[in-house]
Parts: structure tokens; C-alpha cells; sequence
């Protein structure tokens, strides 16, 4: 069943910190299936965009290292999303399709004050959709960006990006912020295929806006590894808490997977700090000890354990001698002294 999630991505190492299962309309208006499912009753229905918002919202306030925010279409199409997160103090950089409409750089809504119909802004005279304005940019536009080693080569494509502001119902008038529109156009193909929004910092580079805008793939690839390798698409059940403790086993199952592989060269140790080894309680003993079988209050222990050592017993039973036979001249022997001699020659 699909689900929602937010990951910290603390470079290189990244972590999921948040998973929620998605709980469609009819499921939620269906008393008959939540009982059976055991679905909370404060669980109502939400769309993805806003459980992803609730998650964000719950890492700020638990003081999680705040970044950028990495959003495919599904998500940053999402206008109200977008100016939450804005809201939150956020940075993002959304994937969004072309028919998103923005202002281009010197455009101005003519709508003044007024706020918008029904319709939106798509009234607005200078008002265009992101594929339109990439058709109309020059061929010198376009640069070719190289963003990460393939398997087998480099990847790279041609990339523009222009300052917009973006044309939604929910940005007041009076708001010039205005944003990075990124675009990619592979060679050969016969219009631009990507689009994204972003609210980085304007000295940014074209490089590094790439960079930032082509690490989803890294969060889909820990995806995998999650359902895959760990087992998180594993579960088999049919009830809406034991999915969940499914997946914060898995998530922490993944965690420590990859605090122990920041400690493999060539990352070396200096990642595994960020989750020191917890401190061993007072009197823990390990398993297999002789001290960890006795009770866990001292004056009820009557008797010692018991040890697994062979070796630990120094003294032999006494054994009576043997006689010495009266047809044999050879002197009796000494079985204990016997047992000695053969134990320590």
C-alpha cells in the first residue's frame, strides 16, 4: 500500500526519519474497514501533500538539521505545499510540470490588489506556463551540466534556469519573491522534459542548483533499499499499527545499516558520531557470563552459578589406593598422585 515519508539527508549518509501510510477517501469513510484494520480514530483523511507537511512540521519542531527540500511533480505541483514550506523557513527545490504558470523576469500582475477568480491568475495578460517560456528562450540559453557518475560514464544534459515568479491562487499580490525555474532539454529530444521550482539563494550556481535538483534519485534508490534489502515492503499483515511498527523497525534497521558503513574506508569513521554508542546500564553483565545467571538482587541468590568452564575444577575426588598384589614385587600405586601426574606432566 502506498505510504508517505520525509528523509534528513546529511551528506552522505541519509536517514528516514518519518513514514505514514496513506489512507485513501473511501477507506477513511469506511467504518466496517477501520475497524477490521484497527485505524485510530483521530486518522482522518489526507492528501499526500499534506501528511508530507505534517511530517515537516513535526522534524522542525523536534530541532532535526534543516535543509532543502526535494520534491518530485507529485508533490511540488502543489502550490499550498510550496508556500508552507516557505512558510516553515524552508528552501526547496520542486519538480513541477510545464503547465505551471509564472511571470517572467520584468512581468508584473496587472490584477493589482484584487484577489484572484475562480480561474486563478490565468488571466493575467503576461501570465505563461513554464513550457512556454522555454520554447522562447535563445539556443545560447542552454548549457551542458554534468551532475554524477553513471555506471558507466558521466551523466550530463542541457540545462537553463531564469528568475520567475510563480502564478498561483494562494501568492498574494503583493509578494515579488521570486524564484529559480529550472529546465532541462536533453539533446534529440523535441521539447524540454523536466521542470523545477526552487527557492535557493539567487548567487547560486547552475551546477549546484543540478546537483540539488538530481538527488532524488539517491531518496528513491534508499527506497528500494528499504522495501527491498530491509524488508520494509515485506509486511504481510493486515493492521494499521503493526505496519507501522513494521516500518520504524525497518527505518531503524536501515539506520544503524548505515552508521556501520560510514565506518568502511574509503568514508572512514568521523559519520558515526552523529549516533554515539549508547552507555552499557549498571550492573550489565554479558550473556554467558557466570555472574549474569544469578537474581537481579543480591540477597536472593543462595547459590552460585554454575560455570561453563571444564578446566575450573582444581581438585580431584579422593580415590581409595590400589592394593599391591601378592604375586607382583611392583609397589602400589597412588591413583590421586596418578591423576595429577597425567593432568600436569
Amino acid at each position: 500500500m502506498p505510504g508517505c515519508g520525509i528523509a534528513v539527508d546529511c551528506q552522505p549518509p541519509r536517514l528516514p526519519v518519518a513514514y505514514r501510510l496513506y489512507l485513501p477517501k473511501d477507506w477513511a469513510e469506511d467504518g466496517e474497514r477501520r475497524r477490521k484494520a484497527g485505524v485510530p480514530e483521530e486518522i482522518g483523511f489526507k492528501t499526500k501533500p499534506e501528511i508530507a507537511l505534517e511530517q515537516l512540521r513535526s522534524a522542525c519542531r523536534a530541532g532535526l538539521p534543516r535543509g532543502t527540500v526535494l520534491m518530485d511533480p507529485a508533490y511540488g505541483n502543489d502550490a499550498r505545499l510550496r508556500s508552507a514550506i516557505t512558510a516553515l523557513g524552508l528552501t526547496y527545490v520542486a519538480g513541477i510540470q510545464s503547465n505551471t504558470l509564472v511571470w517572467p523576469a520584468g512581468a508584473e500582475p496587472t490584477r493589482g490588489d484584487r484577489p484572484p477568480t475562480k480561474k486563478g491568475r490565468r488571466d493575467e495578460p503576461d501570465l505563461i506556463s513554464a513550457k512556454q517560456l522555454a520554447l522562447g528562450l535563445p539556443k545560447g540559453a542552454w548549457r551542458k551540466v554534468k551532475w554524477r557518475e553513471g555506471s558507466a560514464d558521466w551523466l550530463f544534459s542541457r540545462f537553463t534556469r531564469v528568475r520567475v515568479r510563480v502564478g498561483h491562487r494562494h501568492r498574494l499580490a503583493q509578494d515579488r519573491t521570486q524564484e529559480w525555474l529550472l529546465i532541462e532539454w536533453p539533446e534529440g529530444q523535441e521539447a524540454p522534459t523536466k521542470y523545477w521550482l526552487s527557492t535557493l539563494p539567487e548567487e547560486i550556481s547552475r551546477r549546484r542548483l543540478v546537483d540539488l535538483a538530481k538527488r532524488r534519485w539517491r531518496i528513491e534508490r534508499d527506497y528500494q533499499d528499504l522495501k527491498q534489502e530491509v524488508g520494509l515492503g515485506h509486511y504481510e499483515g493486515r493492521r494499521w499499527r503493526g505496519f507501522h511498527h513494521h516500518a520504524t523497525l525497518c527505518i531503524a534497521a536501515y539506520g544503524f545499516l548505515i552508521s556501520e558503513r560510514e565506518t568502511i574506508p574509503p568514508s572512514g569513521p568521523g559519520s558515526t558520531a552523529l549516533v554515539p554508542a549508547p552507555a552499557l546500564p549498571y550492573r550489565y553483565r554479558p550473556r554467558g557470563s557466570a555472574l549474569a545467571a544469578r537474581a537481579s538482587h543480591p540477597e536472593l541468590d543462595c547459590d552460585h552459578a554454575q560455570t561453563i568452564d571444564r578446566c575450573a575444577r582444581v581438585e580431584l575426588a579422593a580415590m581409595s589406593l590400589l592394593r599391591n598384589s601378592p604375586y607382583s614385587e611392583s609397589p602400589p600405586y597412588d591413583a590421586v598422585g596418578l591423576g595429577r601426574e597425567l593432568i600436569n606432566p
